[in-house]
């Protein structure tokens, strides 16, 4: 018997509220187990305030939260230290070099043994690729660099669970390829990923699991698989006799039939009936089959079906 994976972040009516306003709606997260989780929406949506409740920077109005089994804020410390994460980017000093940005940073984790410090520390900078360049200030590093730089600090220790918000946020496009090659190697090592995003082709390329948040609410989530399965595909169709060719669709089952004479194009939803058997019925009523198409909605369509409005595609 094949059981569901366990929930690494898990909130039931998670809801902040500012003044009258909901910035988070009564939403139920949950992050299953090595998961590379996007955590979409446009931004003001909510995703960062539900971050900062995650990790028990801001207390919610309403609601509770888990992190690795155990709830939080009551619980803290002893999840914490298991959780790495990047919200907005530390605040690093442009004078001192990478490593000594990261010995500041380590210095003042509780958690941190200061006998192991250096290993610990040239380990998290090999990891993000940034162990040759240790010692060049950080005002030298490229906006690539430091959001390598940002992630490596919440490398420090062993981490189950890596929250990071927004971390292509500003990066040109080889940065970005960085930080999304570096978040998929983290997974592949048995991390957990919670990466918050505007950006639908950077959650397209490395996600397993995405969560949809829309003015406070989360109107979705699941896996990419599960969305993607719920998507219409729509067969498109180019003969000079559309009238026909639109009665052999509706006769064959499929739906929504548009007919466009003008331009001797028929559309449908293709639904449960099978692809193969759509030309050969065309053709057997000596129809004329000029081009034809399956089409399957992008990740935007999706989402804007999700929403009723798109937003940032590019990445």
């Amino acid at each position: 018997m094949r059981h569901a994976p366990v929930g690494l972040i898990r909130t039931e009516g998670l809801t902040k509220r500012f003044r009258s306003r909901a910035a988070v709606d009564a939403i139920d997260l949950d992050v299953p187990a090595g998961a590379i989780y996007g955590f979409l929406g446009p931004n003001g949506s909510g995703k960062t305030t539900t971050i900062r409740m995650l990790l028990g920077l801001i207390r919610p109005t309403a609601g509770r939260v888990e992190l690795l089994g155990l709830p939080m804020p009551g619980r803290s410390a002893q999840a914490l230290p298991r959780v790495g994460s990047l919200v907005e980017g530390p605040a690093f000093h442009p004078y001192l070099s990478g490593r000594a940005n990261l010995a500041r940073l380590d210095a003042a984790d509780p958690a941190a043994d200061p006998r192991t410090a250096r290993t610990r520390i040239d380990a998290a900078l090999e990891r993000v690729g940034l162990l040759a360049a240790a010692t060049k200030r950080y005002r030298a590093y490229s906006l690539g660099m430091r959001q390598r730089l940002a992630i490596a600090s919440a490398l420090l220790l062993p981490r189950d669970l890596l929250v990071l918000d927004e971390p292509t946020n500003g990066l040109d496009p080889q940065g970005t390829r960085e930080v999304r090659h570096l978040v998929s190697e983290l997974a592949a090592d048995g991390a957990t990923v919670l990466i918050s995003s505007h950006l639908l082709s950077e959650v397209e390329q490395i996600c397993t699991h995405v969560g949809v948040m829309y003015e406070g609410k989360l109107v979705w989530q699941g896996s990419m698989g599960d969305l993607r399965a719920g998507a219409v595909q729509t067969v498109r169709l180019q003969t000079d006799r559309t009238d026909d060719a639109a009665r052999v669709l509706a006769e064959l089952g499929l739906t929504d039939i548009t007919n466009d004479p003008a331009r001797g194009l028929v559309t449908a939803a293709l639904g449960e009936v099978a692809v193969e058997k759509i030309v050969p019925n065309l053709i057997e009523e000596q129809l004329a089959v000029l081009g034809f198409q399956i089409t399957v909605p992008s990740l935007e369509d999706l989402f804007v079906s999700l929403t009723g409005e798109g937003f940032d595609v590019s990445g």
